[in-house]
């Protein structure tokens, strides 16, 4: 108990306990999908409802941080909220400074930096979530996976949340590089079908495109139900 009530105590075995069980909400989260194919980054993330009262619409798993970049979350929603607006906020004072767009992996560091200092002050906790962040820009087509603690890794497929080991068993087994969208997406939404367990719907699934030459988008409820019906 002397070691996980506070942020900065380590344990004799140099653990931080309020890492780990921030880590330990992202499991417990919705399972969020990310992969690269020829021309970009699909996101492929798990929005079921608890409740048949709530209105599908009005949950979102995927955000705009940029043009260029999007992201999806894991983990605690309130927490992400915060996380998205600071990313904004950063992206957008680059691109005034600067009047350029803010590169990926740039952006990425500074999401971190901000996570990391819930991390080592008194008084403050954790983010309990984590980010799947995807982009283009002019080195290229990113996917980067970052955690708690700060931590950031780009991955060419990954998943976050509570379905993360099935999904990761798919990707090992049939993830290629230089995929097409449509393969992409089919291995995306195969490998989401088995992390839940259930028939996939548009009510079910949100899907977003980092595409090279195009703005980070949102696919439509049409767009989303036509992948699905190509899966089945």
């Amino acid at each position: 108990m002397a070691y996980d009530r506070g942020i900065t105590v380590f344990s004799p075995d140099g653990r931080l306990f309020q890492v780990e069980y921030a880590r330990e909400a992202v499991k417990k989260g919705n399972t969020t999908i990310g992969l690269k194919y020829k021309d970009g980054v699909i996101l492929v993330v798990d929005k079921r409802v608890p409740s048949k009262l709530m209105e599908p619409e009005s949950i979102e798993k995927i955000y705009d941080v940029d043009e260029h970049i999007g992201c999806a979350t894991s983990g605690l929603v309130a927490d992400a909220r915060i996380l998205i607006e600071e990313s904004r906020k950063v992206a957008q004072i680059h691109r005034i400074t600067y009047g350029e767009s803010m590169p990926v992996e740039l952006l990425v560091k500074r999401i971190c930096d901000y996570k990391q200092n819930y991390t080592q002050y008194g008084g403050v906790r954790p983010f309990g979530m984590a980010l799947l962040v995807a982009g283009v820009d002019d080195l290229g087509v990113h996917l980067f996976e970052t955690d708690p603690s700060g931590a950031l890794v780009a991955y060419k497929a990954t998943s976050i949340g509570s379905g993360r080991q099935v999904v990761m068993d798919t990707f090992e087994k049939e993830f290629k590089d230089k995929m097409t969208f449509e393969a992409a997406a089919r291995l995306g939404l195969k490998a989401l079908g088995a992390a839940i367990e259930e028939t996939l719907s548009t009510d079910s699934v949100e899907i977003g495109l980092a595409e090279r030459g195009k703005k980070f988008r949102r696919l439509s409820d049409a767009e989303v139900s036509k992948l699905i019906g190509k899966l089945q």
